[in-house]
């Protein structure tokens, strides 16, 4: 059985706190197992988690501030010390290729884990998977950042009390659903008949930015949508010098993109109390809002 769900390494920016640790998120997507942004301590957030080094299937970094990749010397090196088996895919803005190339050899270990490095060139690329497309989006920051978007396919999902006024049943509804027709006592079923689009679901991970048009490229109906939510409206002005949304600005966001559930992250250690990123926020969604904890779970939220 599949399984979607976001695991929370740390939800910190600039500098970890006594409650919450640099940036860190694990997207579990059917076989795909993506470590978005491994701050410093990520290697050993994972130990707290159910998922291990072996288990990544890629790394995306959206930019190389310390709060987002500082983590990844300890995480390559794991890769090589637990001899994972299969290549692990490595995705970063290609203007930040020096530092990467600093980071995975920041120390001397013994590498036999194989990464496959793919840069991001340019707004827009995509990435093939087996389960969907993996795009990334330019984001408004001082340095060259991209957010990540994962798009499923849309599908068909089969109409059981149609199926049986057709008598189709069993191993025929797989052969329909393949071929797109079944001939059934003399009448030729198509799949059409039988079934009813099935939008397929996005998962969006936005980190640090202004309001630009790759947010809300990155946020349109995504069903999980991570985005940082570095300050409060109080901090507006600063924010927008930074190149950072707030809590209220990313609840817009969703609203305006039609977003399931949002999860809002990254924030100013300046802020002790979470509950004031809920405040704001419900001013501007009345969807399903999680303000991130570290090593938290979050569902993607079932299909429609």
């Amino acid at each position: 059985m599949s399984m979607r769900e976001l695991v929370v390494l740390g939800t910190a920016s600039q500098t970890p706190t006594r409650r919450r640790n640099h940036n860190g998120y694990v997207l579990r997507w059917d076989d795909e197992v993506i470590l978005f942004d491994p701050g410093e301590g990520s290697q050993r957030q994972l130990l707290h988690t159910t998922v291990t080094a072996t288990d990544l299937t890629r790394i995306c970094v959206t930019h190389f501030h310390g709060d987002h990749c500082l983590g990844l010397p300890g995480t390559i090196q794991r890769l090589s010390l637990d001899r994972v088996p299969h290549p692990v895919a490595v995705h970063f803005p290609a203007s930040g290729a020096e530092y990467f190339a600093r980071l995975r050899h920041a120390s001397a270990f013994h590498e036999t884990a194989e990464l496959a490095v793919e840069p991001i060139h340019a707004d827009g690329q995509r990435i093939p998977l087996r389960c969907g497309t993996l795009e990334a989006r330019r984001l408004h920051h001082p340095i060259e950042t991209y957010g990540y978007r994962l798009v499923e396919p849309d599908g068909v999902r089969m109409l059981p009390a149609r199926l049986t006024a057709y008598g189709i049943t069993g191993p025929a509804v797989g052969e329909l659903s393949r071929l797109g027709h079944l001939d059934v006592d003399g009448r030729r079923v198509t799949r059409d008949e039988v079934s009813e689009p099935r939008p397929g679901q996005r998962f969006a991970l936005v980190m640090d930015t202004g309001l630009c048009d790759g947010v809300y490229a990155l946020a349109e109906a995504a069903d999980l949508l991570v985005i940082e939510a570095t300050f409060l409206n109080s901090e507006a002005a600063l924010a927008a010098e930074v190149g950072h949304l707030t809590a209220a600005q990313a609840a817009r966001v969703a609203t305006e993109s039609g977003v399931r559930r949002l999860v809002l992250t990254h924030f100013s250690q300046r802020y002790a109390d979470p509950t004031r990123f809920v405040d704001e926020a419900r001013e501007h969604f009345t969807g399903d809002l999680v303000v991130a904890e570290d090593l938290a779970t979050v569902p993607v939220p079932p299909r429609r």
